[in-house]
């Protein structure tokens, strides 16, 4: 099955064009906070784990860890290797994190290891690593009860060298309960000789109880699936009932292993010897977009089949296929929009832009059979434009009184990261990708767990804004579903030099960034005011806000975890765990 290459489909009506700002306000942000009986053990890094991967996988993990399933439930592992958890009822009368689970190997005997990881499987289930290399499955009840029951381990196995879990689902299959767990390790590579040294596995679990009817439970790995890449994934997460697994990643991931027997390599595609004629050449300016199509011979104005609408557009020749036919890549104006023949050979179409400067990648997206035609005078300012960013001679004097940028002394972190990052969803029983987004220059924001019945939500940087993207893979044509937007996050995100987690409310009515130390910045979804308000530039009035706020926490110790509730914000360092209600109405 070859992948198919999809766009993602912005929702318009979510968007704000007229999107003002943030207003400061001053007002106290209750916070509450409860003393740690042990510390937070932050896990550092060893001088061999140098590369930018490992600090992205390891360095910023996030060691608070939500319930989706139940509200304001947080849990997180201490050096004792106690499992806690809180459940806030009243912010004013919190109670101790009580110990459901403790692990019994000391991880510090242990060379290499990495931070214990916990994953929420399901209402009744988690996921645990100790961060040796073993993977625990634990029966945890209904962990919303008040009884604070001790969690039962019915699985424990070492799997390999260490690792984390990124995302873990449960479901019924045959009748059988059966976990997907999704693993991430960074290992050796000999076979790297240019390169770091070092390459990403995500490892797919399928853990299975193979006892039957009437039998003591007995689970075990049933099926274990590796892919390898060259880049730490923004987001990968198993589909709901394990059929499929998405990935978001600036290099691309291949599967390489089953059951630890390696895949045989895909066939490379066979070159194209005599490529195919585009069908239609177009231009465009700032303002228009210019599309000449060649015609059968023979036709007439009669003959001429064109449709039209503000995103839509359909060209042919009646008795043929469409020559042109599909979703356009942004809004036109139909009015100013119009069509003639040239020649008596080929139709010129002349769609007019509705976001003027906007330059357009494509006409219909996902068409390939067009051919884009550069002016020379444009070709020329794009030269004028770029020359100054790039040099042919390499710094003779690089203690100079200004030093020019040399690519030959950028570190892997200063670059820019590539336009190959991507967002692909792969078919678990063909172990091949099915559809590819190219993400381009949306940079990753945060991960959020909206719907537990559904897969984690991803929010991606769209121009300025934040969008925020729900995973539908039962719907094959709009997998990826725009679902919420927060005005202006992009640019706030980008602007904060010392930003550590971000994250929002399930309900999306606020987003919350936090720093590596002592401060979160809380962004609210502007909301009715009640006093009457006047845009002085403008003269209009202004019914709504979009509020800011600022919180300095009570401590000098980094920021480990950082995690957001409808009404609650939670804060994790190693001595304390901070409570912050942000909703209070």
């Amino acid at each position: 099955m070859a992948a198919s290459n999809y766009s993602l489909k912005v929702n318009r009506d979510l968007l704000e064009p007229k999107f003002e700002g943030y207003k400061l306000s001053l007002d106290p942000i209750p916070t509450y906070s409860v003393e740690l009986d042990a510390a937070v053990e932050e896990v550092k890094l060893k001088d061999y784990q140098y590369t930018l991967d490992h600090i992205r996988a390891f360095g910023m993990y996030n060691y608070l860890h939500l319930d989706p399933w139940y509200e304001d439930s947080v849990f997180f592992v201490d050096c004792k290797g106690r499992v806690l958890g809180l459940t806030v009822t009243l912010d004013t009368a919190l109670g101790k994190p009580r110990e459901v689970y403790g692990i019994t190997t000391d991880p510090s005997q242990f060379e290499g290891r990495l931070c214990a990881s916990l994953s929420l499987t399901s209402a009744t289930w988690a996921a645990l690593s100790d961060g040796t290399g073993r993977l625990i499955l634990l029966r945890t009840g209904k962990r919303g009860d008040s009884s604070h029951m001790k969690w039962e381990p019915v699985f424990s196995e070492d799997v390999g060298e260490p690792f984390t879990i990124l995302h873990s689902v449960s479901h019924v299959q045959t009748g059988v309960q059966t976990m997907e767990v999704l693993l991430l390790r960074i290992q050796k590579d000999l076979t790297e000789t240019t390169g770091s040294g070092f390459s990403v596995c995500l490892e797919w679990l399928t853990v299975a109880n193979t006892a039957g009817q009437g039998q003591e439970k007995n689970y075990e790995v049933k099926k274990r699936r590796t892919l390898t890449g060259k880049s730490v994934p923004h987001y990968a997460a198993v589909e709901p009932q394990g059929k499929g697994l998405m990935v978001a990643s600036e290099k691309l991931f291949v599967f390489t292993h089953v059951d630890g027997h390696p895949l045989e390599p895909p066939e490379p595609e066979p070159m194209e010897v005599d490529k195919a004629e585009p069908i239609y050449f177009w231009q465009q300016t700032a303002e228009d977009i210019t599309v000449s199509l060649r015609m059968p011979e023979g036709f007439t104005k009669e003959n001429v089949q064109f449709q039209l609408t503000a995103d839509r557009v359909r060209v042919g020749v009646q008795g043929f296929p469409p020559l042109l036919e599909g979703q356009l890549f942004t809004s036109v104006d139909p009015e100013a929009s119009t069509w003639i023949i040239r020649n008596d050979k080929s139709l010129e179409v002349t769609l007019q832009k509705r976001s003027e400067g906007l330059m357009w990648p494509e006409v219909v997206m996902g068409d390939r059979r067009g051919e884009y035609v550069m002016s020379d005078e444009q070709a020329a300012l794009i030269h004028e434009r770029l020359t100054h960013l790039t040099s042919e001679d390499l710094i003779v004097n690089p203690d100079g009184a200004k030093p020019a940028c040399n690519p030959q002394e950028l570190e892997e972190c200063d670059r820019f990261p590539e336009d190959s990052f991507s967002l692909t969803h792969f078919d678990g029983e063909l172990l091949k990708p099915t559809q590819v987004v190219n993400l381009g220059s949306h940079q990753y924001q945060f991960t959020v767990n909206v719907d537990p019945s559904e897969m984690p939500c991803l929010c991606l940087r769209h121009d300025v804004d934040a969008l925020v993207w729900q995973p539908r893979p039962e719907q094959l044509s709009n997998m990826w579903e725009h679902i919420s937007t927060f005005n202006a996050l992009g640019y706030v995100q980008a602007s904060n030099r010392e930003k550590k987690f971000s994250t929002c409310a399930p309900n999306f009515s606020y987003a919350a960034v936090c720093e590596c130390l002592r401060r979160v910045f809380i962004y609210y979804q502007p909301s009715p005011i009640d006093t009457v308000l006047f845009n002085r530039k403008q003269g209009r009035h202004v019914a709504q806000v979009a509020k800011q706020q600022v919180a300095s926490l009570d401590s000098s110790k980094p920021i480990l975890g950082f995690r957001a509730t409808n009404e609650r914000l939670f804060v994790l360092t190693s001595s304390h765990l901070f409570v912050l209600k942000v909703n209070n109405n």
